[in-house]
């Protein structure tokens, strides 16, 4: 339990990271759908030193569950979103200091979620998880190609990431119970998304085994 909470604590960090560099891409008026794809390129630095790393991702790691579930699994995975959502808001604020413009950016891509209804965010929760599940499974195959496409892919189709999330809403510094309540149903489709394709594959017959 000690190695999750502080490798959660670690994974919050370079999501926080991640979302950092796609906050400073974004906003170009000249070009902003190649700024936006360059950010999301960026962004994929977080995931790859997460899973090099061996850090503990909420996203990361929900889909596995499907594949091989132990007791003590729900407990890790509720310590390891804690923890990721602590240093992903305490990593937002400290930036928002040192990055004021940036933050500023944060705020109005923060009030932009917030326009979405409750069903379109869970939705483009459960897409998001599928393509973490994606990402963090070829990963484990030794391919890096579902992390150097899956989180772009991701982030250009407007998917919703939670632990991303985190970091936006705090860097925006957004603590409304609306943002709570985001944040909740975005958790909660990550969780479907990314159990989604293990349980097909083992309906299918699929044998998993244990990494």
């Amino acid at each position: 339990m000690r190695k999750t909470i502080f490798d959660s604590l670690a994974a919050g960090v370079m999501i926080a990271i991640g979302g950092a560099v796609f906050m400073a891409c974004v906003g170009d008026s000249t070009n902003p759908g190649v700024v936006k794809i360059l950010g999301a390129v960026l962004f994929s630095v977080a995931l790859l030193t997460i899973c090099k790393m061996g850090l503990y991702l909420f996203t990361g790691k929900i889909g596995f569950v499907a594949e091989s579930f132990k007791p003590m699994d729900a407990l890790h995975l509720l310590v390891g979103l804690l923890g990721n959502y602590a240093a992903a808001t305490a990593c937002g604020r400290i930036l928002a200091y040192a990055l004021p413009a940036n933050a500023e950016k944060a705020a109005a891509l923060c009030e932009t979620k917030l326009s979405q209804n409750p069903l379109q965010t869970f939705i483009l929760g459960v897409f998001c998880g599928i393509l973490m599940y994606v990402a963090v499974k070829t990963f484990k195959e030794k391919s890096l190609i579902g992390i150097l496409f899956g989180i772009p892919v991701f982030i250009v189709a407007g998917f919703e990431h939670s632990i991303a999330d985190m970091f936006y809403f705090s860097f925006g510094g957004n603590f409304t119970g609306r943002a709570f309540l985001f944040l909740l149903l975005v958790v909660c489709g990550n969780a479907v998304g990314g159990v989604l394709l293990p349980l097909l594959r083992r309906c299918a017959g699929e044998k998993f085994t244990q990494a």
